[in-house]
């Protein structure tokens, strides 16, 4: 178990990584809009090509922060059981889920948007507006995204299988829920 363990340490830590470039990307985005706005209004003057950069860095955000939203425990969730079953029974959900239903989603969308990169990677696909940028490098953010929600996916299925063994994990793992405040 010690091996997998460091392998979900390692991929908590890339994540984790690409959490805080998401976090990043949040705080430019938000001043390019800014910025964008002050400069449209106030001086009458525009570029397509900043509009495209705040859709670059939401995608950013969406597809890179996912996975670390997954390491700690935040993606929102609708259940009628799963709050009022005991841990032991939580981890066992989660194991089903993360099987059954997430890795399979993950593989198949990383699979699937890698082809919709590289087609335009070899095109040198660009953008149909006047000054606006290559397409490629969001669409590369797409199957970067899915793997590292797949990675953070096994990294999360190990540690739960981990504490269901016995075993508990170096890192920790966040198994309570708490329903959103209203």
């Amino acid at each position: 178990m010690a091996p997998l363990i460091a392998f979900s340490r390692a991929v908590d830590a890339v994540n984790a990584w690409f959490g805080k470039l998401a976090d990043w990307m949040v705080l430019f985005a938000c001043a390019i809009s800014a910025g964008n706005a002050f400069i449209r209004y106030g001086v009458s003057y525009s570029s397509n090509a900043w509009l495209e950069v705040q859709w670059y860095l939401f995608a950013g955000i969406v597809m890179l922060g996912a996975s670390y939203t997954l390491f700690r425990n935040e993606h929102v969730r609708v259940d009628l059981v799963y709050g009022n079953l005991p841990e032991r029974g939580r981890l066992w959900v989660d194991v089903f889920g993360i099987i059954l239903f997430m890795l399979p989603a993950t593989v198949l969308l990383a699979w699937m948007t890698w082809p919709f990169f590289v087609d335009s990677l070899l095109r040198s696909e660009g953008s149909p507006n006047a000054g606006g940028l290559l397409r490629w490098p969001v669409k590369l953010v797409m199957p970067l995204g899915f793997l590292l929600l797949t990675l953070q996916g096994l990294s999360e299925l190990i540690k739960r299988i981990a504490l269901l063994r016995g075993v508990k994990p170096a890192a920790e793992v966040v198994v309570e829920y708490h329903r959103p405040e209203q």
